[in-house]
């Protein structure tokens, strides 16, 4: 792997990390103060510092630097998250992802915005916590370089420190002292798993120091020239004295859910207490770490022992020995089984937060290699299909082996293809987040207060419609914030809360994805709107248009209602690329606005652009294939329940009610004269906004999943087909795109429609 590929790797781990980052500002501005949420935050500004200082990115690692400092002083409780403080953080975390799409594309940032909000950020944390620096790991300890046995505690006034046991292990009368710590000694050895599952030791080794006072020393003995290094691998291993009340318990919980990604070792330092004393050659030069006048015996030995320097004798180090070998051997008889109790406990729980908090694995695949997989898969499904299609037609009696094999043969091929798709299924949650930035910089530049809300982040779809919905959701989001919402002054005058609300909501919906956009402003001013389409001569002055029409005229290229040009909006150019966009996906957009109250943009969208399952239909000797997830129903029309309606309209009788009947073969030109509804059959389907239509065709040949071809990419656009494919006898069959089947059949041309789709 070669340093562009690291550095691309770092890139996308950047993204992962400005949209946790965002998603945890989000959730301190809607009031959340969990720890855990602030501890995220930092992470990723931490994260995202420690990866661009390894490739020399200066300018983001001093950005990321004042950030880091300031959510320090969040993390500490010396900085409260309020709005002002979190709106200066939203804006940094802009300039963060600015900073890293310059170095990721090598564009330029806005320097003056950066120069001033490093300077809001470390306005925060003035006098909160020091400048400009990074929290350290752990207070050292005064004490010596290296790492002993022996607990560094004041001397006292005779010249000799207190016996690192409880006294309540002799059955003299407890004396006066100061109440007894325990002190661990701590060896840590991250392993690579540890940083991969995105933990991080520094971070550990901070929590280990808030339990007590500690010193700690870093063995960096196993790290390799530059040229030998392995950026995911881990070389560091830590040595930990630490003086806590916690005890040993507490010093595991620290490292509760990194356990099985290091090697970790604690122990109590007065359990080995005998072993360094009763040892000659590895005591330190210091002096004996006891008080001999707390024993009865050898009490009036010590006080007439002559006066002799601080040194360590062979005769001292007996006595040592002797003491702490009386001490420790109540000490082990008393807390041999509460420890052991203790030992399978933490072990317990260990595996238990292993076994439930292990984040699936995952893999990195280039899209390429996936669309190439999808793309067999497609021809895998053809293949199959005119296979059994085949096979059907050359067998008869339809009671082979053969067959038998071939429907197990189909029910594998749609296992496979489900699995395939669902790997380029992802959540539409990174599209919703940039939304978050678009609406602050709109809501600054016009003086608006803007909430908004998201629901259904999760909500999978596949990739490539990801991929496209950023444009139009972009350009839906800005209408929304400067021509859908009022002013504060207005709103308050209107009664409503000064703080206007969008709220973005994706969600599956009769196997299609619905996003709805919606505002609580004052909604469509239709009378402006049909003004402004009457002086632009897009309809007449006494043309008669519902509402739903009049909502519609704000798709057309050019149309803007804005009373002068922004930066913003009023050039006309927006909505009318949103439906372009829309309906290159497959999909369609409604308007739903009542004056006063606000609007709702409703769009549907194909799940995928890859396959569909449909019903294969003739219609004059042309062989359609109409998606399943728009038919409601199919029947057999009877001539009692076919009933005429004015010149040229039919209707249908269905349990009591009536539903228009549209002949698809003349609507797509395939017929001149009118077909009889009763030697057809006919699809109910429902479209959005159009509601239930009964659409009429010649048969039905049966219902498969067919792979959708682009009609567009391969011919051109042919008004009322959405897409081809290839069926199992291959031919080619058209896809129908039924809302504008259904477009047409209540009155609207299929050529102006596809003419609005294709303008501009």
């Amino acid at each position: 792997m070669d340093m562009n590929e690291i550095k691309e790797i770092f890139f996308q781990e950047c993204e992962e990390q400005l949209a946790e980052l965002e998603s945890g500002l989000l959730r301190l501005n809607d009031g959340d103060r969990d720890p855990e949420t602030v501890n995220a935050v930092f992470r990723a500004v931490h994260s995202i510092k420690g990866g661009a200082g390894a490739f020399g990115l200066d300018d983001l690692v001093s950005f990321a630097h004042v950030f880091e400092t300031t959510l320090d002083c969040v993390r500490s409780n010396k900085l409260e998250p309020n709005q002002d403080v979190l709106k200066v953080m939203l804006k940094s975390a802009d300039v963060l992802a600015d900073l890293v799409s310059a170095s990721r594309d090598g564009g330029s940032v806005d320097a003056a915005r950066s120069r001033q909000l490093i300077g809001e950020l470390e306005a925060l944390a003035k006098g909160e916590m020091p400048a400009a620096s990074e929290a350290p790991v752990a207070k050292p300890a005064p004490a010596p370089t290296e790492v002993t046995p022996v607990t560094a505690t004041p001397v006292s006034d005779e010249g000799f420190q207190p016996i690192p046991f409880s006294f309540d292990d002799f059955d003299d009368e407890e004396q006066p002292a100061a109440p007894y710590v325990p002190t661990c000694e701590v060896t840590f050895r991250p392993k690579r798993d540890l940083y991969a599952k995105g933990n991080e030791a520094a971070l550990l080794l901070r929590d280990l120091s808030r339990l007590g006072e500690m010193s700690i020393h870093c063995d960096m003995e196993r790290l390799p020239l530059l040229q030998d290094m392995n950026p995911e691998e881990a070389y560091f291993s830590w040595t930990i004295s630490i003086s806590t009340e916690k005890g040993e318990d507490g010093v595991r919980s620290v490292f509760e859910f990194a356990e099985w990604d290091c090697d970790l070792e604690v122990r109590t330092i007065e359990d080995e207490g005998e072993t360094a004393a009763g040892d000659d050659d590895e005591l330190p030069m210091q002096p004996v770490p006891f008080d001999l006048s707390i024993l009865e015996d050898g009490a009036d030995d010590a006080a007439t022992a002559p006066e002799e320097p601080a040194v360590s004798t062979a005769t001292d180090a007996a006595a040592a020995s002797n003491v702490l070998q009386l001490a420790s051997a109540r000490a082990d008889l008393a807390k041999e089984e509460p420890r052991a109790a203790a030992t399978q406990q933490t072990a317990n729980q260990a595996a238990a937060s292993a076994s439930s908090g292990a984040a699936a694995p995952t893999i990195r695949v280039d899209l390429d290699r996936v669309d190439r997989l999808i793309n067999l898969v497609g021809e895998l499904v053809i293949n199959q299909a005119m296979l059994s299609q085949s096979v059907v037609e050359n067998d008869n009696a339809g009671v082979s082996s053969i067959n038998m094999g071939l429907e197990e043969l189909q029910q594998l091929t749609r296992e496979i293809q489900d699995s395939v798709m669902a790997i380029r299924a992802q959540p539409v949650k990174p599209v919703f987040q940039r939304m978050s930035r678009i609406v602050r910089e709109i809501a600054d530049v016009t003086g608006k207060s803007v909430r908004l809300i998201t629901e259904g982040e999760n909500t999978e779809v596949d990739k490539t419609v990801i991929d496209k919905l950023a444009e139009p959701l972009t350009h839906m989001i800005r209408n929304a914030v400067d021509h859908g919402l009022e002013t504060p002054e207005k709103r308050v005058a209107a009664g409503k809360n000064p703080e206007g609300t969008v709220r973005l909501t994706a969600k599956h919906r009769s196997g299609r994805i619905v996003i709805e956009l919606a505002d609580d402003g004052g909604g469509i001013n239709r009378e402006k709107v049909r003004q402004k389409a009457i002086d632009n001569d897009l309809i007449a002055a006494d043309a008669n248009l519902s509402d739903e029409e009049v909502d519609n005229l704000i798709f057309h290229a050019g149309f803007s209602t804005a009373d002068k040009i922004s930066d913003i909006s009023g050039r006309g150019v927006g909505m009318d690329v949103v439906k372009r966009s829309i309906q290159a996906l497959g999909g369609r957009i409604s308007i739903s606005s009542k004056p006063g109250q606000g609007s709702v943009f409703t769009m549907s969208l194909p799940l995928t652009l890859a396959v569909l399952d449909g019903m294969v239909v003739t219609v004059a000797g042309q062989t359609l294939v109409v998606p399943l997830t728009a038919i409601v129903e199919t029947l057999q029309p009877e001539a009692s329940a076919i009933h005429s309606f004015g010149a040229s309209q039919r209707l249908i009788s269905i349990r009591d009610s009536f539903c228009p009947l549209v002949d698809v073969g003349r609507i797509l030109n395939f017929r001149s004269a009118r077909a009889n509804p009763v030697e057809g059959v006919a699809l109910l389907v429902e479209s959005e906004g159009g509601g239930q239509r009964a659409l009429m065709v010649d048969a039905i040949q049966g219902q498969r999943q067919v792979v959708i071809k682009s009609l567009e990419a391969n011919y051109t656009h042919v008004p009322g087909i959405a897409a081809a494919t290839i069926l199992g006898d291959g031919r080619v069959a058209l896809i129908l795109d039924v809302d504008a089947v259904v477009a047409a059949s209540r009155g609207q041309s299929l050529k102006q429609e596809v003419s609005l789709a294709a303008a501009g």
